[in-house]
């Protein structure tokens, strides 16, 4: 096993802050770019294949979205798995702490409704 394959197991445990600094800025920094937002809404439906969020997600390109996804799994958001098919199947699904997003989306989502 090399150290690629071991997971940063300290993404999934939540921290208790004592003090809060820059919070904005710092959960900005974890959620990422343009096509997070998007992605977290198609994986908040469940588990779903690369393929299925391109085709979800119009006109984002695939680079894009595998960057999106990448950042988003290496800061604990999404989960890859893939299976040994031919070719080989990849399915994104939320962890603990991307689910715990779901929520400021949602107000974001009721926001958008109400001003724009």
């Amino acid at each position: 096993m090399t150290q690629s394959d071991v997971k940063d197991i300290s993404n999934y445990i939540p921290k208790d802050p004592l003090e809060i600094q820059c919070a904005i800025e710092k959960t900005l920094e974890v959620i990422g770019g343009k096509w997070s937002f998007l992605v977290l809404r198609e994986l908040f439906e469940g588990t779903k294949r690369f393929g299925e969020l391109q085709r979800s997600i119009h006109n984002v390109s695939p680079k894009s979205l595998s960057d999106t996804l990448r950042h988003l799994e290496r800061h604990g958001i999404l989960e890859r798995r893939a299976f040994p098919t031919v070719p080989v199947t990849v399915e994104y699904t939320l962890t603990p702490k991307g689910e715990d997003l779901h929520q400021i989306l949602k107000e974001m989502k009721l926001w958008a409704a109400k001003w724009t």
